[in-house]
């Protein structure tokens, strides 16, 4: 995922329970993004309860081969155990095929 400048990679977990892309509130400020300037906050149900999360349109995704424009993602927390920077959630897959094989240790989508 870039920032608006262009910059800014960061490390998803690839999320098939999660409906929603998320991403670190303190990566996208890193990449160019406020999430304090976000309107209209979303309400989500999170392992430890009921939270209410900005949207925030990234300009350009680029996951597993895919590129998506103007791309909303949540901005939230993880906790520093999780050793990722946000999760790529079912919003990035609509219209795809998404294959993950075991075997192999590959994962495309299409």
């Amino acid at each position: 995922m870039w920032g608006p400048d262009g910059s800014g990679v960061l490390r998803l977990a690839l999320d098939t329970g999660a409906t929603g892309t998320m991403v670190n509130v303190a990566m996208l400020v890193a990449i160019g993004y406020d999430p304090g300037l976000a309107s209209d906050p979303v309400q989500v149900t999170t392992g430890s309860g009921i939270e209410f999360v900005p949207r925030v349109i990234l300009d350009r995704a680029v996951a597993l081969g895919q590129e998506r424009l103007a791309f909303t993602v949540l901005a939230h927390t993880l906790p520093p155990s999780a050793g990722v920077d946000g999760l790529l959630g079912l919003d990035f897959f609509r219209g795809q095929s998404l294959t993950i094989d075991f075997r192999s240790g590959q994962v495309t989508l299409a």
